[in-house]
């Protein structure tokens, strides 16, 4: 029988960021510092001044330079106590359309009883147009959010990827920074079609959905005399009060056409043009307030109205 062997796994030691589901912490060992471009200058003057110290053996230089030394040591720590142990979080991403900037919202958390300042996020590697980096104050136990910006081109589920967070706070000698990859993605819906096709027609009714007048209880209509039977909710009591007569409120309704966006039936030369042009025939019946149906390939939408209903039919155009 033979005894397989369990390799460790030596890649948990890489100080590399790590998938998340929706939560990651900046601990120590995932972040990094190095000195800035004014860092290393800072060095090499003080070495300078310290041959300089040597050579005319001059006391007060050799505590100039060790004076100065101390301090960017000390500096060195808050840059990197500046970001450590930062959390960061997704927050609410709204749907866009295609072509419209994605913003993608990152929570920065702050635990500690310290402020942090000047805290940069962005993405990393940043796409070609992307927004500029964003700069925090973070408060002592509080939060801040950071919205990231991006141009969309297509639609379907746009993935933010691997998010930056770096400081320089307080001297600007030591660049401390450190990554985060959470599940961070934005809906893009498809792009609408730029011409103007009227809504189609329905079965039983002409085009865009005529409405027939009917009795409902949604608007005033008129009076009518009483007759025995009628509600004494509608019965018009100032009117009997001012001894006018008694009457009966008429309320009319109105009754609209079923409106369904079908895809077999839908004008297009591939399928992306079809897309486009379901979408904006959503977007025209929302707008409208018209209930109307969807039905694409597989998938069928009974006629409705309202936000909850046109976020649905939008999502499912896009992720086909």
């Amino acid at each position: 029988m033979a005894l397989a062997l369990k390799l460790p796994d030596w890649t948990r030691w890489l100080r590399i960021a790590r998938a998340e589901q929706a939560h990651a912490t900046l601990s120590r060992r995932h972040i990094y510092i190095l000195p800035t471009r004014a860092g290393w200058f800072f060095a090499f003057v003080l070495l300078l001044m310290l041959i300089g110290a040597i050579n005319y053996t001059l006391s007060l230089g050799f505590v100039l330079v060790f004076l100065l030394a101390g301090m960017s040591v000390v500096g060195m720590l808050h840059t990197w106590r500046n970001l450590a142990y930062l959390q960061a979080t997704v927050g609410r991403i709204e749907p866009v359309f295609a072509g419209n900037d994605a913003i993608f919202n990152i929570v920065i958390i702050n635990d500690s009883k310290r402020t942090r300042y000047t805290i940069w996020t962005e993405f990393n590697p940043a796409p070609r147009e992307a927004s500029e980096p964003v700069c925090l104050d973070i408060p002592a136990n509080g939060s801040a959010t950071a919205g990231l910006a991006v141009v969309s081109r297509h639609r379907g589920w746009l993935n933010a990827g691997r998010i930056k967070l770096h400081t320089e706070f307080p001297l600007g000698l030591f660049h401390t920074w450190g990554y985060v990859d959470l599940d961070c993605r934005c809906l893009i819906y498809p792009r609408p079609a730029a011409n103007d096709l009227p809504l189609p027609s329905a079965p039983d009714r002409d085009a865009k959905g005529s409405a027939d007048t009917i009795i409902g209880d949604d608007d005033f209509y008129g009076h009518r005399s009483y007759q025995p039977g009628d509600s004494p909710k509608r019965i018009d009591w100032k009117a009997s009060a001012r001894e006018q007569g008694i009457f009966t409120k008429q309320f009319q309704g109105t009754a609209q056409s079923t409106l369904w966006l079908d895809w077999s039936t839908t004008p297009g030369s591939d399928d992306e043009q079809r897309i486009s042009q379901l979408t904006r025939w959503v977007m025209d019946a929302d707008a409208l307030n018209q209930a109307y149906g969807l039905r694409l390939p597989g998938r069928e939408f009974a006629p409705s109205s309202g936000p909850a209903h046109y976020q649905q039919c939008l999502q499912a155009l896009a992720l086909m």
